[in-house]
């Protein structure tokens, strides 16, 4: 396992540009940072708890942000300041502008991953905050990139967290981290159930995914941290990382999508390692 880069807020949403260097977001540290080679570079200082980051048709970074953290707690910060947002991230100049806080006049919790589909549409999670023994809310969403539409697709999930497509597009998989569960919706912009595909055995929680060319359902997982891979009719194995209790994140890259990078948020730190199997590229890239 190579270390691209070290000394991080606790990265997560890793972003493999076409040139080779990777965009992460640092949680804890409220910014955006580009790694490669060893070094680092602040793209823009967003503010709030970044949490996922894609990039969409027209080359911007979008990046769910979780309203920020209290670090004193390790829990979600509230009240104003500290709203879940779905911001625009031009890369250019790291200007910064929100595009949702609310859908059909409810205030979003704390977004929290995000994937385009080949259409240019977004999808992205919903967590919910959890602060002094409440858990609010989670859900899965839709929206255009323009900030004209977003829509609810399922507001009565648990922990919506690591969100992903089906290589065809028919599906999009979302990741359960308080249940270890991975589900699987209809790409279709309407509310809907659920259909359940699998649940990770023993004291284990899912945090971000990513999919293979195969179909394979590669998940970042927490607690007994690694990497578990679930096949399309639900079964699983594991790639441990020992001593990493956060493992949050997966992204394939290279020219030939076997490198992964993975976040290894606790000791604050970007790993890349040699995948088995190549990834399935992502509709957008910069």
């Amino acid at each position: 396992m190579e270390i691209v880069a070290d000394g991080l807020a606790f990265p997560e949403g890793p972003v493999v540009m076409a040139d080779g260097s990777v965009i992460v977001v640092e949680l804890a540290g409220g910014r955006i940072t580009r790694c490669w080679n060893g070094r680092k570079e602040v793209l823009c200082e967003i503010g709030g708890g970044p949490n996922g980051a894609a990039i969409g048709p027209d080359g911007a970074l979008y990046v769910c942000n979780n309203g920020g953290l209290d670090l004193d707690k390790f829990q979600n910060a509230r009240g104003p300041g500290h709203e879940g947002r779905v911001e625009r991230v031009d890369l250019s100049s790291g200007r910064a502008e929100r595009l949702f806080d609310h859908c059909d006049g409810v205030a979003l919790e704390a977004p929290n991953d995000i994937v385009f589909d080949s259409d240019g549409r977004m999808w992205f999670t919903d967590l919910g905050k959890t602060h002094d023994g409440i858990r609010t809310a989670s859900g899965l969403f839709t929206a255009l990139p323009d900030g004209s539409h977003v829509a609810a697709i399922d507001r009565h999930a648990i922990s919506c967290n690591g969100i992903g497509l089906s290589p065809n597009g028919a599906h999009v998989y979302v990741a359960d981290t308080h249940q270890a569960r991975l589900w699987r919706y209809r790409r279709a912009p309407e509310e809907q159930r659920p259909e359940w595909v699998a649940t990770a055995p023993g004291p284990v929680g899912f945090d971000s995914l990513a999919v293979t060319a195969a179909g394979n359902i590669c998940v970042a997982t927490l607690y007994e941290g690694g990497i578990s891979t679930i096949t399309s009719d639900g079964a699983m194995h594991k790639f441990g990382i020992p001593g990493e209790r956060y493992v949050t994140n997966i992204a394939f890259g290279g020219t030939d999508m076997r490198d992964a990078y993975v976040t290894l948020s606790s000791s604050g730190r970007l790993a890349k390692l040699r995948w088995d199997e190549p990834g399935l590229e992502l509709a957008f890239n910069a």
